[in-house]
């Protein structure tokens, strides 16, 4: 089958998905992103397709997936933002003149840290670091799945034993 017949495929496929993602996300404009990103990682990922099998059901849970992965992200996202702790104005403008200098001095060690690993720990990480998963690591550097795991294992403790200073056992004033 060739890119543009698969394409055509998922693009007949369009309405189903659409009513499909309703009952995901409940909201027409939410269902019309889940669509839009379904349709993108199936194009993207033709050559994962085995022909004779059961295209629309490749279709839907690649739309599962993405809206787990999706509704992942974003409830993490929502505990990382609400915080147990009151906060008080004066917290947030004492905290707020130190946090400018702070961060950049956090984030310059950052980089430092970074700059001390080697690339092919370095990448990875970085890349799982923006959000990429795994098999989209390994499809990029062309490298086995197992490869891409432990590269960003070894790189993230090679980032601890850089960046010990900011364990949480220290404490700041």
């Amino acid at each position: 089958m060739t890119q543009i017949e698969f394409n055509n495929m998922v693009n007949s496929h369009s309405l189903s998905l659409r009513m499909h993602a309703l009952n995901f996300t409940k909201d027409v404009e939410d269902a019309n992103d889940l669509v839009q990103d379904t349709m993108l990682k199936a194009i993207r990922f033709y050559q994962n397709f085995q022909e004779g099998t059961n295209f629309k059901g490749w279709l839907f849970v690649i739309m599962k997936n993405t809206f787990i992965n999706n509704y992942r992200k974003n409830a993490k996202a929502k505990t990382l933002i609400t915080q147990d702790d009151e906060i008080s104005s004066a917290n947030l403008m004492m905290s707020a003149e130190k946090n400018g200098s702070v961060s950049k001095l956090i984030i310059d060690d950052i980089q430092k840290a970074l700059n001390h690993i080697p690339e092919a720990y370095s990448v990875p990480f970085i890349k799982y670091f923006e959000g990429f998963k795994y098999h989209e690591i390994a499809d990029e550097l062309q490298i086995p799945l197992g490869t891409v795991k432990t590269r960003i294992h070894v790189a993230r403790e090679m980032l601890k034993k850089y960046l010990k200073m900011y364990s949480k056992t220290e404490s700041y004033a």
